[in-house]
């Protein structure tokens, strides 16, 4: 199963981005999508979660400004960034846990998408 992310870019303190991450290939079924960030120096981190369910779950530096989604027709899973801020700066990764047909399961992440959040 293959991501592609994309919708990052250069954005202003205050301003907002949308990312998206399109899964293709042999998806039998998809359970928990998600966005994790990795600024330069650090390890990668969780941003944000949703399972099949619909359950979210968000690290705490981004409650209240961003929001994921999923289309599970699309195979797509969404980040909403709004008041973005200089420390959001970071190359952000989806991934996604799922089962493809065959009923093996996969565990796959996309090439990265980089956010820079500057005046």
């Amino acid at each position: 199963v293959q991501l592609q992310a994309s919708g990052g870019g250069l954005v202003q303190p205050g301003g907002s981005l949308r990312l998206s991450c399109a899964a293709s290939g042999t998806i039998f079924s998809m359970n928990t999508m998600g966005w994790y960030r990795q600024a330069p120096g650090e390890q990668r981190v969780l941003v944000a979660t949703v399972t099949n369910g619909g359950n979210t779950n968000y690290a705490d530096s981004v409650k209240g400004r961003f929001t994921i989604s999923r289309d599970n027709a699309k195979n797509t899973v969404y980040l909403q960034m709004n008041n973005l801020k200089p420390e959001d700066t970071a190359v952000y990764y989806c991934n996604i846990l799922g089962v493809q047909i065959g009923f093996r399961p996969f565990n796959s992440w996309g090439q990265g998408t980089q956010v820079t959040v500057s005046s």
